[in-house]
C-alpha cells in the first residue's frame, strides 16, 4: 500500500438503473462493507447511481478526489451500449482515451474461442481500457477480467457472482487485515438522548461515538457505542461515561436492547 493510504477511505460505486428502478436488488453494499469489516476496515461512503456517463464521471471525480480514497465500483465494463464505465474512469481519472490491453485482448480471445462466441468483435471491446490499468481476473463465471488504476480504483462486473470474488482479490493483494482491529463497547442509557449529551461531548476525538435513540411507547433510551483501536483509552472512556451516569442515577445496561 502507497505510505499516502496508511488510512484509506473506501467507497462503494454502484452503477445500474435497474437497481434503482428495482428490478433487481443490490448485493453489492453488504458484501464489501462485511469484506471491510473482517479486515478491520469500514465502508466511508456508498452511492447507488443510474447508467449516466456524466454521472458516473462526476461521482468517479468527486470520489477520487476524496483523501486516501479507494473506489470499489460495480458495473458498466461490459460490450453492450449501455456499459460506459471504461469510457468514463478513462476520462476521470486518465487523459480520456482507451486503449487496447494486451494482455485483456489474450484472455478474451481464449475465452471466444472456448465459449464459442458469436460476433468476437463485441466482447473484445472489454479489451479497451485506460490507460496504465491492470487486471482483475478472479472471475469464476466467464473468466472475463475486471480491472484497477493506480493500486486502488478497482472496476468490477455489476454481478456478484462475477464481481465480489474480484472484491476479494483486490482487498487480499492491497488491503489484507489490519493488525490493530477496531474495538467497540456498547451500553444502553434509559434515558432520553438530551439527557447526556453534555457527557457525550466529553469523549475525545480519538474515541468514535454514535448514539441512536429508541422511544417505546413512553420510555426512552439511548444506545451508545464507542469504538477505538486503543484498548487502554477505550477503556477509560467508557468507564468515565458509566461512572457519570452512576453520580446522576441514571440506569444503564451493557449491550443494545434489540427488542426496543
Amino acid at each position: 500500500m502507497k505510505k499516502e493510504l496508511s488510512n484509506p477511505q473506501f467507497f462503494a460505486l454502484i452503477i445500474g438503473t435497474e437497481i434503482l428502478n428495482r428490478r433487481r436488488n443490490d448485493k453489492h453494499f453488504d458484501f464489501l462493507s462485511k469484506e471491510l469489516l473482517e479486515r478491520g476496515y469500514h465502508l466511508a461512503g456508498s452511492f447507488i447511481i443510474e447508467d449516466d456517463p456524466a454521472l458516473i464521471i462526476q461521482s468517479l471525480k468527486f470520489l477520487s478526489s476524496q483523501a486516501n480514497s479507494i473506489i470499489f465500483s460495480f458495473g458498466g465494463i461490459g460490450s453492450t451500449p449501455d456499459d460506459y464505465t471504461r469510457k468514463a474512469s478513462a476520462i476521470a481519472l486518465r487523459d480520456g482515451k482507451l486503449i487496447e490491453n494486451l494482455e485483456a485482448k489474450k484472455i478474451i480471445q481464449e475465452r471466444i474461442k472456448i465459449m464459442n462466441i458469436e460476433n468476437p468483435q463485441y466482447p473484445l471491446k472489454m479489451a479497451q481500457l485506460p490507460r496504465g490499468a491492470k487486471l482483475l481476473k478472479d472471475n469464476p463465471v466467464n473468466k472475463m477480467p475486471g480491472f484497477y488504476l493506480d493500486d486502488r480504483y478497482f472496476f468490477t462486473p455489476g454481478f456478484p457472482n462475477m464481481a465480489h470474488p474480484m472484491v476479494v482479490e483486490a482487498l487480499n493483494k492491497f488491503f489484507p487485515s489490519k493488525k490493530d482491529k477496531e474495538i467497540r463497547k456498547t451500553f444502553t442509557v434509559l434515558a432520553r438522548e438530551s439527557t447526556i449529551i453534555d457527557l457525550m461531548e466529553q469523549v475525545p476525538s480519538n474515541v468514535d461515538l454514535s448514539s441512536l435513540p429508541k422511544i417505546k411507547g413512553d420510555k426512552a433510551s439511548v444506545v451508545i457505542s464507542l469504538s477505538s483501536y486503543n484498548l487502554k483509552k477505550l477503556e477509560e472512556v467508557f468507564e468515565n461515561f458509566i461512572q457519570a451516569l452512576k453520580k446522576r442515577d441514571i440506569s444503564y445496561h451493557l449491550g443494545e436492547d434489540l427488542n426496543n
